[in-house]
């Protein structure tokens, strides 16, 4: 193996630390909505692949615009 990845521990007590961390990022990401516009661009491309899907920013635009529209939809 060569290149940046070669240098990763996959044992032992770092590989195990780079493990947890690697989990804690994932679990984050998922609550803070890291993964919602590729889920956003998966659905366009599937269910309206002839509409074009919103950028990034219009897409987080229109979801915080649709919160403070819809209350309901808020955790608190």
């Amino acid at each position: 193996m060569t290149g940046p990845a070669a240098s990763i521990p996959q044992r032992g007590p770092a590989g195990a630390a780079l493990r947890g961390v690697r989990s804690v990022v994932r679990y984050l990401n998922a609550i803070l909505g890291g993964e919602d516009y590729t889920r956003y661009l998966d659905h366009m491309r599937r269910n309206h692949p002839g509409r074009p899907a919103l950028s990034e920013r219009e897409y987080w635009r229109e979801r915080h615009a649709a919160s403070e529209r819809d209350p309901k939809t808020r955790c608190c």
